[in-house]
């Protein structure tokens, strides 16, 4: 399992963070699409799916935990994560070079570093990446104008499924996930006209969903998926309190 080393000087950076002025200046002029989900819901999916119709930039975050074996292959630097030290990642944070960063089930740091984002503004394409809930809130209030997105699983079960699937994990590592999904789920239940739901029950569909959300060709109705984010809330606590 990840740790942490330097969790003070996590959390006392984390506490009065304050982006740079040039952050910000990068930030105002993107086009930023944010998907939020628990572990298991298909972001990474969604997102290879938004790619390949062109016209996104997937912003690669920062993370301080070591690179898995997925199948066999290990996690490679640049492709879904830049594997940072933690005193690379603390220097950053002292420079506000991040637009947001976060302390992640207790085990790693994660967050969006300038340079992604500088990216994306200089291929003029609209930026994307999945971000766990607390940066997620932290970006909304930053930007109301981001596209955020709660991507939710079809059920419980098949969350469940999806989630042990996933590789080898400790039972600590499983609980860690459900109680984050908790979290997540409560947030879609609560969530605000500027927040979509969408359902990751056939990968097409919501790819195409997201897109067209994207480019302000549909409104989201959420009513039924808080619906679902009502059912998944209730069954995780259950099998948690097992």
């Amino acid at each position: 399992m990840n740790k942490i080393f330097n969790t003070v000087q996590f959390n006392n950076q984390l506490k009065n963070y304050q982006m740079s002025d040039t952050s910000i200046a990068i930030l105002n002029k993107l086009n930023l699409v944010l998907l939020a989900g628990v572990s298991g819901s298909g972001r990474n999916t969604i997102i290879d799916g938004l790619i390949k119709l062109g016209g996104y930039h997937y912003i690669v975050s920062d993370t301080t935990r070591e690179p898995r074996v997925n199948n066999g292959i290990k996690e490679q630097n640049g492709d879904r994560y830049w594997f940072k030290s933690e005193t690379e990642f603390l220097r950053d944070l002292k420079c506000g070079m991040y637009l947001e960063a976060e302390i992640i089930h207790n085990q790693q740091v994660s967050g969006i570093s300038l340079r992604e984002l500088q990216k994306a503004l200089d291929d003029n394409k609209i930026a994307i990446t999945d971000i766990e809930l607390g940066g997620f809130r932290n970006i909304l209030g930053l930007k109301p104008d981001t596209i955020g997105v709660i991507v939710l699983p079809p059920s419980f079960d098949e969350w469940l499924r999806r989630l042990t699937k996933r590789g080898r994990m400790k039972d600590d590592e499983i609980k860690n996930r459900l109680k984050s999904g908790c979290r997540l789920f409560a947030q879609a239940i609560t969530a605000t006209s500027n927040i979509s739901i969408v359902v990751n029950d056939n990968i097409e569909t919501v790819i195409t969903e997201i897109d067209m959300l994207a480019q302000g060709k549909i409104v989201n109705n959420t009513l039924t998926n808080k619906r679902l984010a009502k059912d998944l809330l209730r069954f995780t606590k259950e099998y948690l309190s097992r």
